[in-house]
């Protein structure tokens, strides 16, 4: 459906406190985008990011880049939205690199679970975020291990705890779900036994109460943990992740195994979007060891922006069909954290054949 669209974005740090307005509108008979930028409260300097009326589509393309854009500098929808930890060095290799897990099918759940050995938690649906506190700065570092913008609630609560630190966890909207330590005041903590870490990550979170910091709840006992593992699915949580208790913090994913095992109660995957079809759709492929293979199509919603040709994107789905097209798929955003790279077949679970023998 064509119809004109308008954003308004706001950026404030320190005494710098701008806005920032784009809108989709008619011209004609086509679509321009145009836009209005200055000091909030000043009078704005204006301006068109299409020099002659376009199509809808194309200037829709327009719109949508300038909001992602701007919301990757750190701009946020709303003035009393949650304003974003603008740091200079985003995209910048920040020299860690966070622990990453593979995946696990149910009977290795059953295995861990009455094993002492391994505490659970459980996994947040969110995007995995080192948080690092030092003098002068609060900044944040992705999956890639690249400095990225920080929720200021979340930079705030890194403030009021007492002493520097990295923090391993997983950020969800203005809140960090912390279940690691890795560095406390100059220390590196990653030799030592996950839970001695996690016993110094909740005796630093416990001294400063951040409101916008929240430890990750453990459970070591055979009996809690199933009893969690049940309540868990239940409530249709994202899964769950194993730790070797005794076992240091290693740094990139294993080629199998590990000591940190995610299992996933729900099916998703990343994508690379191989084709913009018409009606807010896209094309979606996956790499095997033939090349590029189409795995169907995923709607984007209206308060989503449509992806551009070869992003990375994740996609929820019920399960995929022997050919390796998607079942019911639905779309959770783009990943910039995520490689073309990793984009595999082998992420896919098929459809178990209901007439097949068990």
């Amino acid at each position: 459906m064509e119809e004109c669209k308008s954003t308004s974005l706001y950026y404030r740090e320190g005494s710098s406190d701008k806005e920032y307005h784009v809108r989709l509108e008619t011209k004609g008979d086509g679509f321009v985008v145009n836009i209005a930028f200055g000091r909030r409260g000043s009078t704005l300097s204006t301006g068109t990011k299409t020099s002659a009326p376009v199509h809808y589509d194309a200037a829709l393309m327009v719109f949508e880049k300038l909001v992602r854009e701007k919301k990757a500098k750190g701009y946020t929808e709303g003035e009393s939205g949650t304003p974003y930890q603008h740091s200079d060095k985003a995209s910048q290799v920040s020299g860690l690199v966070p622990q990453l897990l593979n995946g696990i099918d149910e009977v290795e759940v059953a295995r861990l679970t009455s094993n002492p050995s391994w505490g659970m938690q459980e996994k947040k649906d969110g995007k995995r975020l080192l948080l690092r506190s030092e003098p002068g700065s609060v900044t944040g570092i992705n999956k890639k291990g690249l400095i990225v913008a920080v929720p200021e609630t979340i930079a705030r609560s890194a403030v009021e705890l007492p002493g520097y630190f990295v923090i391993d966890g997983e950020a969800i909207g203005d809140y960090l779900h912390a279940f690691d330590l890795l560095f406390l005041n100059g220390e590196d903590l990653r030799p030592q036994p996950y839970r001695q870490r996690y016993v110094a990550l909740l005796n630093l979170l416990a001294g400063g109460l951040p409101k916008h910091i929240k430890v990750v709840s453990l459970w070591t006992d055979s009996m809690d943990k199933a009893s969690w593992l049940r309540t868990l699915k239940e409530q249709k949580a994202e899964g769950v992740v194993f730790k070797l208790m005794n076992a240091p913090y290693t740094a990139g994913r294993p080629n199998s195994g590990g000591s940190q095992l995610k299992h996933k109660f729900v099916a998703t995957l990343s994508a690379v979007v191989a084709k913009l079809n018409p009606q807010r759709s896209v094309g979606l492929c996956l790499l095997n060891h033939e090349g590029w293979q189409p795995v169907g199509n995923v709607t984007i919603p209206p308060n989503q922006p449509v992806p551009n040709l070869g992003a990375v994107v994740e996609v929820r789905y019920l399960y995929a069909v022997p050919d390796g097209s998607l079942f019911q798929p639905v779309y959770l955003g783009e990943r910039s954290d995520v490689d073309v790279t990793e984009c595999v077949v082998s992420q896919i679970q098929l459809k178990r054949d209901e007439d097949e023998a068990v």
